[in-house]
């Protein structure tokens, strides 16, 4: 269990470091509805993660295989998911705005103020479960998870771990709003003012990196 861990650690991070969602729940937190809205996003967030664990693992831990094909699966895995993130990355530096240029947020951000908190909720589990880089860094997590051979129980444990380092960083600033009181506002306002400035090449930079790390493993998986 601790090799599958180690393994999908990297995706959480990955996930977990998304600056729009961020982005929204700090725009939630300053909200009349802050109080409930916060703590549902996460909520929802931490369901559309379970959900893709529940729905892969049932498919990839089913799947009767021997050690050497579950080694060269898992590698597999890992290359296409490492040239995928390798594309967004290439896409989203090339999007990033010029020096002097605002960058775009999305429309619906605009309509956050009048979110209830099962909107909060539906919001956290749409941009967890569908937002095309976390979709595919949670899948290839569950995916890796799957086929490394551990029990039912043992792959359970292993996503839940990869569910919350992925929540960490939507769950900081509502950690944060709680706890700081007053003085929580400036700091949040801070803090969503740097991932809208930098949002594309924080997006760029992580992509990079994770996806140069997953195609060197499953290079070295083919190899071993």
């Amino acid at each position: 269990m601790r090799d599958a861990i180690g393994q999908i650690l990297p995706l959480a991070v990955g996930v977990a470091i998304s600056p729009i969602p961020i982005i929204a729940v700090v725009l939630m937190l300053v909200t009349p509805r802050a109080r409930a809205n916060g703590p549902m996003f996460v909520l929802g967030w931490i369901v559309g993660l379970a959900a893709i664990g529940v729905i892969v693992l049932s498919i990839a831990g089913g799947a009767e295989a021997s050690s050497s094909d579950s080694t060269s699966g898992v590698s597999w895995v890992k290359l296409l998911l490492g040239v995928g993130l390798l594309s967004v990355a290439m896409r989203q530096w090339r999007g990033r705005p010029h020096p002097g240029e605002e960058a775009p947020m999305p429309k619906w951000m605009a309509a956050i103020d009048s979110f209830s908190p099962v909107k909060a909720a539906g919001a956290g589990v749409v941009l967890a479960a569908v937002n095309p880089k976390n979709l595919l860094l949670a899948v290839g997590a569950a995916t890796v998870v799957g086929q490394s051979g551990i029990s039912g129980t043992d792959q359970a444990v292993a996503y839940a771990v990869f569910t919350v380092i992925a929540t960490i960083g939507v769950a900081i600033p509502v950690v944060i709003y709680f706890a700081m009181g007053d003085r929580a506002p400036a700091l949040l306002g801070s803090l969503k003012t740097w991932m809208c400035v930098h949002n594309e090449a924080i997006m760029a930079v992580l992509c990079l990196i994770i996806g140069v790390k997953l195609v060197g493993d499953a290079i070295s998986g083919f190899s071993a």
